[in-house]
């Protein structure tokens, strides 16, 4: 993969909340790059600037507001044609002022639930999965006995899991249905979203998310379910991940990260690695591969949406 265009321009952004929730969110006026598309108010570091100062002034310039800035949420790099973006977003705490475009740009508050419908670039696009979807994807392993593996399953649920990927390789499919049946009926009640791995007709006759294995991606031109159902990818490298792109993926899973005893012998990407491919789509991305919560903030900071793991995830 090419390294691309040298030059590297360092973004602020802010996720800024009224009263009743929504988020804020500004258009690109004329003239600039990527106008009239939806955006995360912000601008351009400034060199020397701290970026808690850079958006603070940011903010003020562009909206006539002053600003409390709170935690970091996700840092995306983002590969454009004449540049390298480095886009970090930050939670607004508190705000004072009323909000108004002082430089003609219009402005919109969106409820969370809507912000996947604006069209925006590449680099805000995994500020909104940040946002609204969970920061942890636990993979489950192949069941020893049932009901282990449902009481184990109940308590991640329990633990606070939100997305789980249904897994067992090397298992009988009729049970594994069976299996698959009470694990999203479990998922369903606990506020969690399941995710069938490879089966279509398994995961629409329980209906189900649908994982896609990285061999299943060559054969598809378009997407395999309806829209109003989640679906996602395991990608190793820039052609899968364009190709989970292309077929209207919601979100994939990268990695390895580091070395795991499941790829004995296979070296781990790096973060730098998983930042290479992180600035060539703007697809939600989950990193992988010898990872736990304690990986949480190194992850966003590299632009993932959030870990995806068996171990750390599966309760012993």
């Amino acid at each position: 993969m090419s390294d691309g265009p040298s030059r590297i321009v360092e973004v602020v952004a802010g996720v800024i909340r009224d009263a009743r929730g929504r988020v804020l969110l500004a258009r690109r006026t004329e003239g600039r790059d990527l106008a009239g598309l939806w955006e995360f108010p912000g601008g351009k570091r400034e060199p020397g600037e701290s970026p808690e100062a850079a958006l603070a002034r940011e903010l003020h310039e562009e909206l006539g507001i002053t600003v409390e800035i709170g935690a970091p949420l996700i840092n995306v790099p983002q590969a454009y044609p004449d540049k390298r973006l480095r886009l970090d977003v930050r939670v607004i705490r508190d705000w004072h002022g009323p909000a108004r475009g002082r430089e003609g740009q219009a402005l919109a508050w969106v409820p969370p639930q809507k912000l996947a419908s604006y069209s925006m670039p590449p680099a805000d696009r995994p500020v909104v999965g940040a946002l609204l979807q969970p920061d942890r994807y636990l993979v489950t392993p192949s069941p020893d006995d049932e009901k282990s593996w449902l009481a184990a399953l109940d308590r991640a649920l329990a633990a606070g899991v939100r997305r789980i990927h249904l897994r067992a390789p090397g298992i009988d499919r009729d049970r594994w249905s069976t299996l698959v049946g009470r694990a999203v009926r479990r998922c369903r009640k606990g506020g969690a979203q399941a995710m069938v791995n490879g089966d279509i007709e398994l995961a629409r006759e329980h209906g189900a998310g649908l994982h896609l294995r990285a061999a299943q991606l060559v054969g598809l031109d378009s997407r395999p379910v309806a829209a109003d159902v989640m679906l996602a990818a395991s990608c190793h490298d820039l052609e899968e991940l364009r190709a989970a792109e292309a077929v209207g993926c919601d979100f994939a899973v990268v990695g390895n990260i580091k070395p795991t005893p499941s790829h004995p012998g296979k070296a781990g990407i790096g973060w730098d690695g998983f930042a290479r491919l992180r600035e060539q789509v703007a697809l939600p991305l989950y990193a992988i591969g010898g990872l736990g919560p304690d990986d949480l903030a190194e992850a966003r900071s590299h632009g993932a949406q959030g870990i995806a793991a068996i171990r750390s995830l599966w309760p012993a």
